[in-house]
């Protein structure tokens, strides 16, 4: 059977759309959460329906063995995986560094050796040749990049290629009250500071944070990644309920113009390189949670927990007889 070209043309859009979309799945994950599962289940359903027509349509008459079905989906998928570690990660190249550093080289290597895999016959000497040297020129160039983009971060990007997140962040900044009291004016006497980084490895240092009861805490909220972060703290229900607002938000492009409002909580969002500080009053001894809800960092584990332990009974000198 002779296949027309509108029927190879067909195929080829499919196939090549579900590439595209299994590799911006792959590319974005890190930024978009739970937006990138569906985009990379689109992606795998395109490319399916493609790489079966391109199969179906393939000429039978023809003495050079056809691919298998199964194994031209596997090695596209691993392709398309490459192909989204390898681009995305130049692509996001300004906006995390140390992450693309390793991102890059790791899709080039996955890229190879799904067409490795493809390829029949004999792996030529040449090929492990090209392999090697560009293997090794990618990974020395991305490591440079990441050295020079540390010292020189105003060259960093800092908003550009944010994918909402930015925008959800001013949208929510100042939308939590602090945890405790909600009279119109309160006196606070700090307690005691404490430092608190935040960095692009998705972590908050320390993560595991006890204080007591009746404290004011000023925390000083450093942020040394290339992108901007934020700690939150509230309870479980108040979190859960938060990231969501923030996921809907980003998905609409932070588009609303009504602010989020909650009943508890505290937030601070601080800029690539910046430090801010959060003074806040643990009425009692609860467990919060203190997370990231930028779309994609909680999600990617950027979170901790704050012990409110009780308050040591204070010494009562009036039961003392002298």
């Amino acid at each position: 059977m002779t296949s027309s070209f509108q029927q190879q043309h067909g195929a080829m859009l499919l196939k090549y759309s579900g590439i595209s979309f299994i590799s911006g799945a792959v590319n974005h994950g890190f930024f978009s959460g739970t937006r990138s599962l569906w985009t990379a289940a689109i992606g795998i359903v395109l490319f399916v329906l493609g790489a079966w027509l391109e199969h179906r349509l393939g000429p039978a008459d023809t003495d050079t063995p056809r691919t298998g079905l199964l194994q031209t989906l596997v090695l596209g998928t691993l392709l398309s995986i490459g192909l989204g570690f390898f681009t995305g990660g130049l692509q996001h190249f300004p906006d995390s560094p140390a992450r693309s550093a390793w991102v890059v080289p790791l899709g080039f290597f996955i890229s190879v050796l799904a067409l490795g895999l493809s390829a029949p016959g004999h792996w030529p000497r040449a090929a492990t040749v090209y392999v090697l040297v560009l293997g090794t020129a990618v990974t020395a160039g991305s490591w440079a990049a990441w050295q020079w983009l540390e010292r020189h971060p105003d060259w960093a990007a800092t908003g550009g290629h944010s994918h909402g997140e930015a925008a959800a962040a001013d949208e929510h900044q100042g939308a939590l009250a602090a945890t405790g009291p909600h009279d119109p004016v309160l006196a606070q006497v700090v307690t005691r500071s404490m430092a608190v980084n935040m960095d692009d490895q998705m972590r908050f240092t320390p993560s595991q944070i006890e204080v007591q009861a009746g404290e004011t805490i000023r925390f000083v909220v450093s942020n040394s990644g290339r992108t901007a972060h934020e700690m939150v703290l509230g309870s479980d229900e108040d979190i859960s309920a938060h990231s969501e607002a923030m996921k809907q938000a980003a998905a609409k492009g932070a588009a609303s113009d009504s602010a989020h409002h909650h009943s508890t909580g505290a937030a601070i969002s601080v800029a690539a390189g910046e430090t801010g500080e959060l003074v806040v009053t643990f009425s009692k001894a609860t467990r919060l949670q203190m997370a990231c809800l930028i779309p994609g960092h909680y999600e990617a584990g950027m979170r901790g927990t704050v012990s409110v332990q009780a308050a040591q009974e204070a010494h009562d000198h009036s039961a003392h007889k002298h």
